[in-house]
């Protein structure tokens, strides 16, 4: 998982591998998440792909393509955001507060006021990081914005609970895997949603094409996501997330669009995932 202990990445393991043994390697990015994985010091990966409000994590979609491992599901997590202290500090105490970019946007109008009051706001490399570093280090005025399993690992009182702006915030992550995994995950699964990227050539009305396809044989394309290639000018990737009720049908729309599309790469089909709450 990427992060330390604590972070919403150790949550969406739990979440997912309820009822399973199993041991979080923290990596301190994502990069080394992939290498893990790549290099089999680990067998499955916990990887943020998209937040409802922030969007799709890019370089993300490009570490997998480019990796080969497969997607093995999805989990939808409800992101709850608090903001964690050492016990019996109070808000006007704070000075400073520490999280990762996103948790911060997440909370911007909760921030405002603190800023406009002087406290400064800190971009940091991780949620759960920021808390593990105010408790060893006993930083009183200081704060993090971070999950409730944070404030429990790490001992820190919640001086303000669930500060995120939007209370439908969710993030979806992938679960990956080497192909061999991958082949096992499937056994005895229902499999209805899969992820795919493509590339259309420079022509009008090619896109269009692909999208009346998979209408023509019910794949619901739940998301679209495009992104230049290098090198090779006014050509786009497009990565796409197909819901689906049955598998034969998504197959022969796949067969379908192949004549249309100059190269296509299918990086999991798996079983629609379930939202989670952090409680």
């Amino acid at each position: 998982m990427q992060g330390v202990k604590g972070a919403f990445h150790e949550i969406a393991i739990d979440k997912y591998f309820e009822g399973h043994k199993y041991e979080a390697v923290p990596c301190s990015t994502f990069n080394e998440l992939f290498d893990s994985l790549q290099f089999q010091k680990t067998q499955y990966g916990m990887v943020a792909i998209e937040n409802s409000i922030a969007g799709s994590i890019l370089p993300n979609y490009t570490l997998l393509k480019e990796s080969g491992l497969k997607i093995l599901g999805e989990v939808y997590l409800r992101i709850e955001q608090h903001l964690l202290a050492l016990p019996g500090r109070k808000l006007e105490d704070i000075k400073k507060v520490y999280s990762h970019p996103m948790a911060i946007q997440q909370c911007k109008e909760f921030l405002d006021p603190l800023r406009h009051k002087g406290v400064q706001i800190v971009d940091a490399e991780d949620t759960a990081l920021s808390a593990q570093w105010i408790s060893e280090n006993k930083k009183p005025k200081a704060a993090a914005i971070a999950s409730r399993l944070a404030a429990k690992l790490y001992n820190l009182d919640i001086i303000a609970e669930g500060i995120e702006t939007n209370k439908k915030n969710f993030t979806r992550f992938l679960v990956i895997s080497s192909r061999k995994n991958y082949q096992r995950s499937r056994n005895g699964k229902v499999i209805n949603k899969s992820s795919i990227y493509f590339i259309l050539p420079h022509e009008q009305g090619r896109l269009s094409q692909v999208l009346s396809v998979l209408a023509f044989y019910k794949v619901d394309l739940t998301k679209i996501q495009s992104l230049p290639i290098v090198g090779r000018e006014w050509e786009y990737l497009f990565y796409v997330d197909l819901n689906f009720d049955d598998y034969e049908n998504y197959k022969r729309a796949i067969s379908a669009i192949r004549p249309l599309i100059s190269e296509l790469k299918i990086l999991g089909e798996y079983e629609k995932g379930d939202k989670y709450y952090e409680n």
